[in-house]
């Protein structure tokens, strides 16, 4: 039976709903994280540093795409929730053709300055080779890559979250059988893998299009539309938080990687390569039930329901504590296997790996408050909100963590930067829950 977001929803109900979602960000992941193995295993730590080195960057670049699909998203999502179906497909169509534009322009941009940047993040000889090699080639295809990001949340608002999730999947399966094809049997490298994952995008990015461009049954198509300066200023507020969220990421990422050259050279960058597929994966599944339930929490929101809205905050809370329980516990039993697939041929680099992902860990408890809070405000239209959430935690909290422990504790310091920060941001997660209950009706 078809779920809508006009639904009451169970437990059961809205994990069922947001169970693609979730399963579409762990795919989306898995490009980097298989690249990665493939790329370790099959052209050495060398490699596989480059990549964790410029993958930071890449990321930031694609980060509209997050930007206009979360918070697009929301308000097509209210607009629905006010019966005006055709003025949500018209705001849908205008954000994806200013996807396409954003995207080619970020290409040039990106081709420009992408040498000079590898080389300032201090990779240098083969291994900058390497960044400047995998770089271009992702960079050519930004565009695919973005509005793969951006459909994610449109394919929730039009009631297709299954739809979307067979598309990702496809496009991660795409990825890994040729990443086995060209790295571990044609033994191209990093351009191998560089061009698996550029493959794998254009699936995701494309279909897509073709399937909102034709005649469908779900609450959107792209159709005729016309640049509307307030929505877009609006998207852009709303989806502030998400922006910010996926580029103080990307900045935090490059300034760790630079304390770790620091502390522990290229074997640092390496480990911590390793435990950000793990991160990527576990992240993937806090944003994906995001990405999931915002739409519901926005069209509830537009339509006044205010009982509904207690409903998903209160399972909301208490699925993310779920997850995160988990999610701790695998990371202390995995931390050893995970560590010898991807770098046991190195004793010292995994004995490294695994210290650092047992600290780490940690903060898997805690982080999903935070990652929902800021997609919970961004659904209720509140972009500041949102933003100050993604902004503490993301960029001036782990800010001051990675520059201050490191001094104090060495190379654990860095692996408990992000635990501390975490910490911090639960608690203004928390401040903002309880004063904004009222004027939300959601407590």
């Amino acid at each position: 039976m078809r779920i809508q977001l006009s639904d009451h929803f169970s437990y059961h109900r809205l994990l069922r709903f947001v169970l693609p979602s979730i399963i579409m960000m762990v795919f989306t992941s898995i490009y980097s994280v298989v690249d990665g193995l493939f790329v370790s295993n099959f052209a050495g730590k060398t490699a596989f540093a480059a990549v964790n080195l410029i993958m930071p960057v890449l990321m930031a670049l694609g980060a509209i795409g997050f930007l206009i699909g979360t918070g697009g998203s929301a308000i097509v999502s209210k607009t629905l929730g006010e019966g005006d179906k055709k003025t949500a497909s018209e705001y849908f169509s205008m954000l994806i053709y200013v996807t396409i534009a954003v995207g080619l322009f970020l290409t040039v941009v990106g081709q420009i300055f992408l040498a000079p940047i590898a080389a300032a993040l201090g990779a240098e000889g083969q291994m900058l080779e390497d960044c400047i090699l995998y770089g271009r080639i992702l960079l050519t295809f930004q565009t695919t890559f973005m509005l793969q990001c951006a459909f994610q949340s449109f394919f929730v608002a039009a009631e297709k979250p299954k739809l979307g999730l067979g598309v990702t999947v496809v496009a991660g399966m795409t990825n890994i059988v040729l990443d086995a094809l060209f790295v571990g049997g044609f033994h191209w490298g990093i351009a191998g893998a560089a061009a698996a994952t550029v493959i794998s995008q254009t699936v995701g990015g494309v279909f897509p299009i073709i399937y909102f461009l034709r005649k469908n049954d779900s609450l959107l198509r792209l159709t005729h539309t016309k640049l509307n300066l307030r929505v877009l200023l609006r998207v852009c507020a709303n989806g502030s938080s998400e922006l910010m969220t996926n580029l103080s990421s990307s900045v935090m990422n490059i300034l760790y990687n630079f304390q770790l050259m620091r502390f522990a050279g290229e074997d640092g960058v390496a480990a911590f390569g390793v435990i950000m597929y793990v991160n990527f994966i576990f992240s993937a599944v806090y944003f994906g039930y995001a990405i999931g339930s915002a739409p519901v929490i926005s069209y509830h929101y537009g339509a006044a329901n205010h009982p509904e809205l207690k409903n998903l905050f209160r399972k909301s809370l208490r699925i993310t504590f779920c997850f995160g329980a988990a999610m701790l516990l695998l990371s202390e039993l995995l931390a050893a296997p995970l560590a010898e697939l991807f770098v046991g041929y190195d004793r010292g680099l995994y004995e490294l790996t695994c210290r650092g992902f047992r600290i780490y860990a940690m903060c898997f408890l805690v982080c999903g408050f935070s990652v929902f809070g800021s997609a919970f405000f961004t659904a209720l239209n509140n972009g500041a909100v949102s933003a100050a959430i993604s902004f503490l935690r993301m960029l001036v909290f782990q800010l001051i963590t990675i520059l201050i422990l490191p001094t104090l504790l060495g190379i654990d310091g860095v692996w408990l930067a992000i635990v501390v920060a975490e910490l911090m941001a639960l608690v203004v997660s928390i401040f903002f829950f309880i004063t904004k209950g009222k004027q939300y009706h959601y407590r």
